[in-house]
């Protein structure tokens, strides 16, 4: 017996969004960058600057009234990650933090692809988070026709690597913590591709700090 999320997006949220144009709302500076919410492995950055170079830290944020959620489209497990992937669906009184990243449009069309949005997987929204007293509308993704499954440890670590890189509340870093993974022991070739770009990262930073 499977264990169905919210199958449409258009339930979770009226405002689906198209790959281009954005919104105004969304749109920033004569349309040349935007805003995205991210609330899964895109939290670590250097898992978004693999395909998406321009991302730079624009504020952490929270979502009123959803949860973090893992699962699977149609409940095809993920062949990057080996097991359920994050999502959010609507639910009072809870809450989801994040990162609110400032990326150029010319990435919009390699972040749709890594969401999957030609394939029907997810679909991109416009929701408002709260940051500081400040409210931004920003753009984020959610799963279509999503069926509950836990996460591999590996996705998992990234999610938390990301949170604590970003310092988002220590008791929401809990609680990725504790969130239950199916335990998947095998290879994983996006950690050795994520390990290289952290080592990469982490040499710039020590170039720069000699020079």
């Amino acid at each position: 017996m499977f264990s169905w999320c919210i199958t449409s997006s258009l339930l979770l949220h009226p405002q689906l969004l198209s790959s281009s144009p954005l919104p105004e709302s969304v749109n920033m500076e004569n349309n040349r960058t935007f805003l995205y919410f991210a609330y899964g492995s895109n939290l670590l950055k250097e898992r978004l600057q693999l395909k998406n170079p321009s991302a730079t830290v624009h504020c952490v944020a929270t979502l009123k009234d959803y949860k973090l959620v893992f699962g699977n489209h149609k409940g095809l497990a993920s062949d990057r990650w080996h097991g359920g992937v994050a999502t959010i669906e609507h639910s009072p009184g809870d809450e989801v933090w994040g990162v609110v990243w400032r990326m150029n449009m010319s990435d919009l069309k390699s972040l749709d692809s890594q969401e999957n949005v030609t394939l029907g997987a997810y679909s991109p929204v416009e929701l408002s988070v709260k940051t500081k007293g400040q409210e931004l509308n920003c753009r984020t993704y959610i799963m279509n026709s999503c069926v509950y499954a836990p996460p591999s440890p590996q996705y998992l670590q990234v999610i938390v690597m990301g949170a604590e890189q970003n310092g988002l509340p220590k008791d929401y870093q809990e609680k990725l913590r504790a969130i239950k993974t199916n335990m998947y022991e095998g290879p994983l070739p996006m950690m050795a591709e994520l390990e290289q770009a952290r080592r990469r990262a982490k040499k710039g930073a020590n170039h720069h700090s000699n020079v």
